[in-house]
Parts: structure tokens; sequence; C-alpha cells
């Protein structure tokens, strides 16, 4: 029988990331160790409100950059400042699971922030208090998925990393294992 394919990275968790958080935090049981759950992808367009085909090229980069497709996100309600009506498409999202989400947290890692001018790391101030952590990225065109040329407005995406983890702390160190470059703490 073949071997199945496994992503790299959900190798590298159940062969490096639970043992050194075991020791780390010693937990009785390798259970016990946190996990990342999901990879939540999400894109405002604020423009989106006066020109419709902008949601239509975003949904295709977004499909693109992360291998599954991205839905629109829509207003819940009317805000006159912001000529906004309920129910025009604001955004896009996605949700990334399993295999998809080891996929893209290793292309997140290994190729698009290395691309990201003057990088110093992410920021370790990302936490939300319960074990999730988000990161803003500024530009889009950092993912080697993306033809620069084809690009018809520059966007930024806040990516956020779901966890089993009930502190900061085990998250902070459970994504460092994972191999997120986190600026030096002080």
């Amino acid at each position: 029988m073949a071997a199945t394919y496994q992503p790299r990275l959900k190798q590298k968790y159940r062969t490096e990331v639970i043992p050194a958080l075991q020791k780390k935090f010693s937990y009785g049981s390798s259970m016990q160790v946190p996990k990342l759950q999901k990879i939540c992808i999400n894109q405002g367009i604020g423009d989106a409100v006066s020109d419709k085909k902008l949601i239509e090229s975003a949904v295709k980069e977004m499909t693109t950059i992360t291998g599954q497709k991205a839905v629109p996100t829509y207003s819940t309600k009317d805000i006159s400042n912001f000529k906004l009506r309920k129910g025009v498409a604001i955004g896009v999202r996605v949700t990334l699971r399993g295999d998809k989400m080891y996929e893209f947290l290793d292309r997140l890692i290994a190729s698009a922030l290395p691309r990201i001018r003057d990088f110093k790391g992410v920021n370790n101030k990302g936490f939300d208090g319960h074990g999730n952590y988000t990161l803003g990225v500024s530009e889009q065109i950092i993912f080697p998925e993306i033809d620069i040329d084809k690009v018809s407005k520059i966007q930024g995406m806040d990516i956020t990393f779901v966890t089993t983890a009930p502190t900061d702390n085990e998250a902070f160190e459970l994504l460092s294992e994972f191999g997120i470059p986190f600026k030096q703490k002080n």
C-alpha cells in the first residue's frame, strides 16, 4: 500500500512540537498539548461599496493564495457615513482546517513572510487572551501565488490562528515551535 501524503508541518507537530511543549509545560498526556484548530483569513475591502469588481478579484486572489474557495462577506446594517447599505459585499474570508491549514501555514512561514520588506519578525502583541493570535499583513502580493501584474489594488488581510491553548504563553510557544518568526521579547 502506498504511503498517504502528510503535510510537513503536521508531521513536525507530531514528532517535534508535542514533545517540546510537553517538556516545557510538563503536560501529563500528549492530548493536553495545545494544537492549531483553524486559520481564518479575512480581507476587508472598503472600496467595494462603489466598485463591485473588487470583490470578484479579491475572491479570486484569496482562493489562489489559500487553495480553498473564498466567500464574500456582506454588511449587516446600513451606515450612512460610509455610504453602506445592508447586504452589500464588503470583504472576503476563508477558514482553513486540516491539511490545507498546515499547507497554508508552511507557505506563509517559508515563502510569504520572508518577502516582506524590512522584515524583523511578526509582532508578538496580537494575542487575544484566550490563546488565539491575529497577524496583520499589509499587502497580498507577499504571497508567491499572486501575479503582481494582475493585481488591481493592493489590499491587506488579517490572518487569525485559532488554537486550543488556554493561555497566550502556551499559544506563543506553540506557534513559535511551528516556526512563526516572532520579534524577540525585550
